[in-house]
């Protein structure tokens, strides 16, 4: 399949199709990963952005699924892309990269941008995107408001409640993730600290006796790896004192949507203090 689809692209280049020159500030900028159709939508000039993932219109993973509706989706093929003739292709550091290097030997542009791991890349993915776009002034526009929001919420807290992170086959993440930073801005203590992530047993959860826990939306349909979200220790849990709250598209990316994520997050703590007085 690969073999025929470079014979295909490479045809096409013999007979006269090629990408846009490479320059300043590219025109035809095309996104293959959620998180950077996000960050593209977000700084690209009107006409610029001519394609986003098919993800970036569901409305279970995009925190913009509905701006996603006004541009053409793209399935990560090296040659749709490429017939679009595109002088800018944005992609993830682990998606489409099959894709991204058929498309690199036929001479477009690539740039790959890596998952945030921390509230300190929005602005550095921000950054890096603005200026491959040559969209820096509206890169840093957004920066500062990102900057300025987040230290806002950033609020002095006196008590800081035990929250678990827990997700589909009983995994969690610690202090040094995106969604272990979001926890702390937001003003709860992860109790899986700085041990980072992986799978965190029942028992622990159990001994751990978090004050809330804090769980991904469901998926429609039935899914094994969620089947442990329904145990009966979690439904103890949840009965005899953690509160619950469910992560959403907000958490999913490296981008300004994660104040929104910690803005409600901190909501949900204030209902625990209050409840607790």
């Amino acid at each position: 399949m690969l073999r025929r689809a470079l014979i295909l692209l490479s045809l096409l280049a013999a007979m006269g199709f090629s990408p846009a020159a490479a320059q300043e500030a590219p025109a035809r900028v095309v996104s293959m990963n959620l998180c950077t159709d996000q960050l593209a939508m977000l700084l690209a000039a009107p006409g610029q952005l001519l394609s986003v993932s098919k993800l970036a219109r569901d409305p279970m993973s995009s925190a913009m699924a509905d701006a996603a509706m006004a541009y053409p989706v793209n399935h990560g093929q090296a040659e749709e892309v490429w017939l679009m003739q595109p002088d800018l292709v944005v992609v993830g550091s682990y998606t489409a990269q099959a894709a991204a290097q058929m498309l690199e030997r036929l001479g477009t542009r690539v740039l790959r941008i890596a998952p945030a791991a921390s509230l300190a890349d929005v602005p550095a993915r921000l950054r890096t995107l603005g200026e491959a776009m040559g969209r820096e002034a509206r890169a840093e526009a957004l920066i500062t408001e990102f900057e300025t929001h987040l230290a806002a919420l950033r609020e002095k807290v006196d008590r800081r409640p035990s929250a678990a992170l827990y997700y589909a086959n009983g995994y969690t993440t610690g202090d040094q993730t995106l969604a272990g930073e979001i926890l702390l801005a937001a003003g709860f203590n992860n109790i899986a600290g700085a041990r980072g992530g992986g799978q965190l047993p029942l028992e622990a959860l159990a001994m751990a006796q978090p004050e809330a826990l804090i769980t991904a939306r469901p998926y429609p349909g039935a899914s094994r790896s969620e089947e442990i979200l329904m145990h009966p220790v979690v439904r103890q849990l949840r009965a005899a004192q953690a509160a619950t709250a469910n992560t959403g598209t907000d958490w999913v990316c490296g981008t300004p949507f994660v104040l929104q994520a910690i803005e409600e997050l901190s909501e949900f703590r204030k209902t625990l203090e209050t409840e607790t007085e």
